[in-house]
């Protein structure tokens, strides 16, 4: 390890420590010294191109990041932000039943949200936002036959 700089650690910015070193075995195990203790450690996946480890250190897994001016450069120009679209509406993929409508009208939903779910072929789907938004139209009820393509719900 490198006496003095910055590393995301799990996502969490540290300063390296001196009397921390890494003694390797082989391109994929290494042992980890500091404080005097050890740590046994592997490589799970090496993303060297940008400067990203995933480990594994006594059967936990981390992620280990080297910070570096592009980072800050990133992150100055809020690059770094996932981009989320904003829902307009949601069709149905798929000719089915509405068994469950999981919002309200009015109601802000975020990514990954239940939406609702729909029975095709004797299977329940659950639908989930793509996006975020708030509900302005529900045009179905439970029990609803639906068509694909058909628009279920409305987003302001």
């Amino acid at each position: 390890m490198q006496k003095n700089g910055n590393w995301l650690f799990d996502g969490k910015e540290v300063q390296t420590i001196e009397g921390t070193f890494v003694k390797w075995y082989d391109h994929q195990f290494f042992l980890l010294m500091h404080n005097g203790k050890k740590f046994h450690g592997e490589i799970i996946k090496d993303d060297s191109e940008n400067n990203c480890l995933t480990i594994k250190i006594n059967h936990r897994i981390f992620e280990v990041k080297r910070k570096g001016e592009l980072d800050d450069l990133i992150t100055a120009l809020g690059l770094d932000k996932q981009k989320v679209r904003k829902l307009k509406e949601l069709q149905a993929p798929m000719p089915g039943r509405v068994l469950k409508i999981f919002v309200k009208e009015g109601e802000e939903i975020q990514l990954g949200a239940n939406v609702l779910s729909l029975e095709a072929m004797k299977m329940e789907n659950i639908l989930k936002a793509e996006g975020i938004g708030i509900v302005s139209k529900i045009f179905i009820n439970e029990g609803d036959v639906v068509e694909k393509g058909f628009v279920l719900i409305e987003f302001a």
